[in-house]
Parts: structure tokens; C-alpha cells; sequence
């Protein structure tokens, strides 16, 4: 498997690329500019735009932390870059870091970028929120640099800034961003939202979602010219209500947050979307 993205991210959106590439070709998309309005890791959009299955890709986040490191890697990749290569890779530079993410407003966006970096590869499962890889004391059987390769890491945000052109950044609430989107770009672009867990939300990420901004997102949505999108959530009652009135995809994914376990998740399609013929996940169960 191919890695895109500097950014390690809870979740399965990644394991979705090959499946996304099918609906792109099912469809013909791939002159669309394509749309993460959840980026994170923006594992897919990379993927896409650097497998030249996309002409341009729109990445958001609301959160400041993750929007700082893409502005990092996309306009000060040379500052940042030297960051990684000087930067030493210890308990005392990771309570640095943390205390930089924590009090972010009195920092640069390049240190604030970098903090955001530094501990999405140095934590748990890459989680913002959670410890240190090998724990405080660093007597785990794995150290906290044990996902920090830093040739490689410097070689994928070089590749990256070196598409800067061909990437548009923005920071805002998901739904706004929908609601903003000119008529004329909804036709030109092909959506995926992968919104913040419905159960396991909070405890991911830093910025969760309750009931009603589930709700808001299907809405923008619909008031929307976007023909063309997709939505994958965690597979709960709450949510097949929300999206009942579309087609939609149960299935299970490996996916590590902490541990390897299987999660059931749910895709939703957008009525235009004509969808592939091609397994999604593995143990896919319900389809209407």
C-alpha cells in the first residue's frame, strides 16, 4: 500500500482510495476537481491528485491545527522541511509540541504546523488527543520516533508542495463550505465527506460533531447544485435515518486505533453517482 500523506489518521477513509478510483472511472471523472471538505490526513485526495485520477483537488478543515500543517507543507514547505531535519525526536521536544498544540493563538502557523506534525506522528494512532507512542517513560516496546522516518516523510511533502498549483486549501465549517460553493464549481466537482465519527467522534478528534451538525451537512447537501458526492460514516442507526432516503452501502473495514479491530461503515450515494461494480470493503451486507 502506498503512502501520500506525512499525516498518520484514526479511521479507515484511506483503506477507500481504490474504491473511490472505481467510482471515478464508473463515472468519468477524472477531469473533476475534487473535494475532502473533512481533510485530515487527506490521504485520498493526495492519492487521487498524485495518481492523476483527478486534475485538482480542494482540501478543508475546520480545525486550525490541521489546516496550519497543510498551509506548512504547501507555502513554507522549505521552513518546514528544515524544521523536520533539525528538530531532535524526544520526550522533551514531544511536552514542546504539546504545549505549542495546546496554546496554538501565541504561535506561528508554521510552529503550530509543526506541532500538529510532530505529534500526529509521535502519539497514538496519530490521534491528536491521545499519549505518546512508548508511553511517558518511553518503557514501551516501541519509542515515540517509531513512525517518524524522517527521509520519507520529507520526500512525500516535497512531492506534495510540488503540486501546490493543482491544490486549493481553505478552513471552514463543513456545511458553510458546501452552502459557498458557486453553482459553476458544484458541476465541475466530484465530493467526499468523511465527517467525524457519530459515536466514537470526541474521543478522536478535536473537533466533533453533535446530532443537529450531522443533520446540517445532509442539508447543505441538498440545498446544493453538487450532483456528484459521497458520504462514508460509522454505521449506526442515528445516521441511516439521517441519509434514508438515499442508496446507500453497509460494510466492515480494518481499521487501528490502538488496536486492529473491524468496524461496519456506511456510504452514502448522491442519486447521480452510477456505482461500480466492485467489492467495498470486505463482508459488504446491506445495499438498497
Amino acid at each position: 500500500m502506498k503512502y501520500y500523506t506525512p499525516l498518520r489518521y484514526p479511521g479507515g477513509k484511506g483503506k477507500l482510495a481504490y474504491y473511490i478510483k472505481e467510482i471515478i472511472k464508473e463515472n468519468n471523472f477524472y477531469d473533476k476537481n475534487y473535494i475532502e471538505p473533512f481533510a485530515g490526513g487527506a490521504g485520498v485526495a493526495l492519492e487521487l491528485l498524485l495518481e492523476e485520477y483527478v486534475r485538482t483537488i480542494h482540501i478543508n478543515d475546520v480545525d486550525i491545527a490541521i489546516y496550519s500543517f497543510w498551509y506548512s507543507v504547501l507555502y513554507e514547505t522549505d521552513n518546514f522541511c528544515k524544521m523536520i531535519n533539525d528538530t531532535k525526536v524526544d520526550i522533551d521536544e514531544w511536552y514542546k509540541q504539546k504545549s505549542i498544540l495546546n496554546n496554538g493563538v501565541e504561535f506561528s502557523s508554521l510552529e503550530l504546523g509543526f506541532a500538529t506534525f510532530f505529534l500526529n506522528r509521535t502519539n497514538r494512532s496519530g490521534i491528536l488527543k491521545a499519549g505518546v507512542i512508548g508511553g511517558y517513560s518511553q518503557n514501551g516496546r516501541w519509542k515515540l520516533d517509531a513512525r517518524y522516518n524522517k527521509k520519507d516523510l520529507l520526500n512525500r511533502i516535497e512531492k506534495i508542495a510540488n503540486q501546490k498549483d493543482r491544490i486549493k486549501l481553505t478552513k471552514l465549517d463543513s456545511a458553510k463550505l458546501i452552502s459557498s460553493l458557486p453553482s459553476e464549481d458544484c458541476r465541475k466537482s466530484f465530493m467526499y465527506l468523511d465527517p467525524p465519527y457519530y459515536v466514537k467522534g470526541q474521543g478522536l478528534y478535536r473537533n466533533f460533531y453533535m446530532h443537529q451538525d450531522h443533520i446540517d451537512i445532509k442539508n447543505a447537501l441538498l440545498a446544493s447544485d453538487l450532483k456528484n458526492w459521497i458520504v462514508s460514516y460509522d454505521a449506526v442507526e442515528q445516521i441511516e435515518e439521517i441519509y434514508r432516503d438515499f442508496r446507500s452501502l453497509i460494510y466492515s473495514l480494518q481499521y487501528s486505533a490502538q488496536n486492529k479491530k473491524e468496524g461496519n461503515e456506511i456510504m452514502i450515494f448522491s442519486p447521480n453517482i452510477r456505482i461500480p461494480n466492485t467489492s467495498l470493503g470486505i463482508k459488504a451486507r446491506i445495499y438498497r
